[in-house]
């Protein structure tokens, strides 16, 4: 069984506290649980790894990723857009 709960309060600038309940939002959980998750990925050590495996990611990969976006980026400057005149 769950332990119980315990309740904080936080105090945060409006626009820090906006964009916190937009990220909670966009990955589907209230503030709460957002909240919880940050400091529990934080404390655990899964945030750091998480961050180390994209740093090598990019590392081992980053240019080819450059040039995929750069050729993606020239597809699509080049198409011809809807409703232009022929």
């Amino acid at each position: 069984m769950a332990s119980p709960k315990k309740q904080t309060q936080l105090r945060l600038e409006p626009g820090v506290l906006a964009a916190g309940k937009d990220a909670a939002a966009a990955r589907g959980l209230d503030f709460n649980r957002y909240v919880e998750r940050l400091i529990s990925e934080d404390t655990s050590g899964a945030r750091a790894a998480g961050m180390a495996s994209a740093q090598r990611l990019l590392d081992e990969h980053g240019s080819f990723l450059d040039a995929l976006e750069r050729d993606l980026d020239a597809q699509h400057s080049s198409a011809p857009r809807r409703g232009a005149a022929a």
